[in-house]
């Protein structure tokens, strides 16, 4: 049985799952967000190779991913100073896309909480 593509629609289908994601816009191109921040999106830098996607994560949970799946995961120098991960979505199927947008999720979330509770 072939698998199955991995596209933005899959993206989308398995993000707007986790708690409080939401459909936006980033530069014209569509991206999931959680209580206004960024989770994901099409990764729209030049640097990027077509087909991937950049999901914001951790340094550490991104030298994690690097170090586990260079095949899979990859960052170019504009994504170096960023919180985050470019994926290949031709490499990478649903469970992990599932368990990678979980841990974003749990990273954004977790810096609004810290935002919100230094600024109260």
């Amino acid at each position: 049985m072939a698998k199955k593509l991995v596209d933005f629609d899959v993206v989308r289908e398995i993000g707007l799952a986790l708690p409080g994601v939401e459909e936006s816009s980033l530069h014209g191109a569509p991206s999931l967000k959680v209580s206004g921040r960024l989770l994901t999106c099409p990764a729209l830098h030049k640097s990027a190779e077509p087909n991937s996607l950049m999901v914001r994560v951790g340094f550490d949970q991104r030298a994690a991913l690097l170090s586990a799946d260079a095949k899979r995961y990859y960052i170019t120098n504009h994504y170096v100073t960023h919180p985050s991960v470019l994926v290949r979505l031709s490499e990478i199927d649903r469970q992990s896309l599932y368990d990678l947008l979980r841990t974003s999720w749990e990273f954004v979330t977790a810096r609004a909480k810290v935002r919100n509770r230094n600024a109260g």
